[in-house]
């Protein structure tokens, strides 16, 4: 082993591959504290040509590679499980080009999200792609998990956002994929296998992803909704009066808005009142006159009449408007603070979000009686994430031993109503072999084939996802 480090000392330098425990500990445990391994090092390579000869050096080594990006991960995905060499692609992290009459962007996949939607900004783009992490979190790593975030409803996930890709293989070839095209039918989309594929078919390098028109106009709004059902039928109002011009819907429950106000520095209740359900609108157009507010206000109005909508706060400054996005985006934070919780990643039709929500609390509360159910997401693409805890520190860690059963609650019922157990998050460690009592055995087939036509020594991110 201290040959292999020798030889990628010689090729990164001395100083980027970190072999002290001290400097492997942040490498080494995931971002909820729920993961921890070992490995023998971290490599920090800075170009293509560097990870490639990383790669090729691990694989004649025989010697298992992790990909780790800003290690934001939910699963376990980027944690070593013991033996590994960590690749960190943090210092891949250039803008390579921004083309603005193609609307395309190529970046390497150690630069963070907000990079990108930085770089696109200053070219009057945009990049839509956006997560309460996105200061931190890696194209790369969204790449690999396919992330959504809150836009996904107008534009789509990670996989809809890409263009093009360069990969570093098992073997260490480059496969250089970095095409600007919208058409190019030339046999199979090989991007595809390794969007959401969490490094275990190949390091993503870099990337080309698509860009928009900057929003020119923007209205948001926070509502009280009666129920999930009524929270449905709003984002239906929505929808028919103004289209794809919805950018973002979420909903977020009571449990999870009281840990946001009890945790978070400066948050506050937009409505006070203990209100169980309430939803955060927000509408987008690339034409500058455009009267979103003029259109929020009157679909409101009209929930308001049906009884769906109790009340409503709309945001008239970008301070409200980040007001409202704080209270959203912390709830993962919010809840981090009162330690580990069962925490479930799911995705079901838009039209069954009401039932899920109303047959999972009931049978997960006549299961563990005073279970706390911190509820929220993006219910205009049916993804909810969907956490379960108990208020009391002495009795958490007891519930915590009872996540086979919680699970089974969950993941039965979703996938009865068509869903899935992993919306956006990947399965990483945690929902590996979870995802073969839902899986069809043919397509696990195919999967495993795939894994073995690519990486048949098994060296690339190994323990996860298969």
């Amino acid at each position: 082993m201290n040959a292999l480090i020798e030889s990628l000392r010689a090729v990164v330098g001395p100083a980027h591959v970190l072999t002290e425990s001290a400097d492997l500990v942040p490498y080494c445990a995931d971002w909820r504290g729920r993961y921890r391994g070992e490995a023998v090092c971290v490599v920090r390579p800075a170009t293509t040509a560097e990870t490639a000869e990383v790669v090729r050096l691990c694989a004649a080594a025989g010697t298992a590679v992790v990909p780790q990006g800003g290690n934001t991960g939910l699963c376990g995905g980027a944690t070593p499980r013991g033996g590994e060499v960590i690749v960190s692609l943090a210092r891949l992290n250039r803008v390579r080009a921004v083309d603005a009459d193609n609307n395309a962007i190529t970046v390497e996949a150690g630069c963070t999200l907000l990079q990108v939607q930085e770089a696109a900004a200053a070219a009057e783009r945009l990049f839509p792609l956006s997560l309460a992490a996105e200061g931190t979190a890696t194209i790369g790593g969204n790449l690999s998990t396919n992330a959504g975030g809150v836009q996904v409803l107008r534009y789509g996930n990670a996989r809809e956002l890409t263009l093009g890709l360069e990969v570093v293989l098992p073997d260490g070839r480059i496969w250089n994929g970095l095409r600007a095209l919208r058409k190019d039918n030339t046999g199979y989309d090989l991007k595809h296998l390794f969007i959401g594929a969490e490094g275990t078919l190949g390091l993503v390098t870099a990337a080309v992803l698509k860009l928009f028109p900057l929003p020119r106009a923007a209205a948001t709004a926070w509502a009280v909704v009666r129920e999930p059902a009524a929270a449905v039928a709003l984002l239906g109002r929505l929808r028919a009066a103004a289209g794809d011009r919805v950018t973002a819907f979420e909903i977020v429950g009571r449990p999870a808005l009281d840990l946001v106000l009890r945790h978070i520095p400066n948050a506050r209740d937009p409505l006070p009142g203990g209100h169980a359900w309430q939803v955060l609108i927000e509408l987008t157009d690339a034409l500058a006159g455009s009267d979103l507010e003029g259109v929020l206000e009157s679909v409101l109005g009209e929930a308001i009449e049906a009884g769906d909508v109790a009340d409503v706060a709309i945001a008239r400054s970008e301070a409200q408007v980040s007001e409202l996005w704080r209270l959203r985006e912390n709830v993962a934070e919010a809840q981090k603070h009162e330690g580990l919780a069962i925490k479930h990643d799911v995705s079901v039709p838009v039209s069954r979000i009401a039932e899920f929500i109303a047959r999972a609390d009931a049978a997960l509360a006549q299961a563990f009686p005073g279970v706390r159910i911190v509820c929220f997401g993006h219910i205009g693409d049916g993804n909810l994430h969907y956490n379960q805890s108990q208020t009391a520190a002495v009795a958490n860690a007891a519930f915590l031993a009872a996540t086979p059963e919680v699970n089974r609650i969950v993941h039965d019922l979703v996938h009865e109503l068509g869903g899935s157990i992993s919306a956006e998050h990947g399965l990483g460690q945690l929902k590996r072999d979870e995802v073969l009592r839902y899986k069809d055995a043919v397509e696990m087939d195919l999967m495993r084939a795939v894994k073995r036509a690519i990486d048949p020594a098994g060296l690339m991110n190994p323990g996860k996802v298969l």
